[in-house]
This record gives C-alpha cells, sequence and structure tokens, in this order.
C-alpha cells in the first residue's frame, strides 16, 4: 500500500515537475512548484508512517511553512508586474 503511494507521488511529482518547466506563463509555473512542494510534503509524510520516525514530519511542517512564504512571495511579484 505504501509503495503505491509513493509510486503515485512519483508520478505525480513529475508530471507536476514538467508544468514547472513547460508551463506557458509565470503563473502557472508558481502553482505547479507549490503542487510540487504538496507532493514533497505528502511523500515525507508517508515516509514518515513508513518508518514510524517524527523527523519527517518535523521537516514537513518547515517546507510547508518556507513554501507558504514562497509561494505568497511570487503571487505579490507577480501582481506588481502585472502578468
Amino acid at each position: 500500500m505504501i509503495s503505491a503511494a509513493l509510486a503515485l507521488l512519483w508520478l505525480a511529482g513529475a508530471l507536476l515537475l514538467v508544468r514547472v518547466v513547460v508551463g506557458p506563463s509565470l503563473a502557472d509555473r508558481v502553482v505547479a512548484l507549490d503542487g510540487l512542494l504538496i507532493v514533497v510534503i505528502c511523500g515525507l509524510a508517508v515516509n514518515a508512517a513508513r518508518t514510524d520516525s517524527d523527523l519527517f514530519t518535523d521537516v514537513a511542517v518547515v517546507i510547508g511553512l518556507l513554501g507558504f512564504l514562497g509561494t505568497a512571495v511570487a503571487a505579490r511579484f507577480i501582481e506588481r508586474r502585472g502578468a
């Protein structure tokens, strides 16, 4: 079951990475990067459940906070830029 979840997360990550590279606009790239960050956080959560370790959850929380700040900064940049 955990292997299937990790495989689907890898697939989602690969598709989002394609959108980050190909994305026609900056907003599409930011949304895809945010989705990729969510996939990484979910991967850390699945790995924490698999290994029964609390370290992965702490790292996931920190990555989530940094991702939120990065998305907010990118949204502000896009808004000021007028794209």
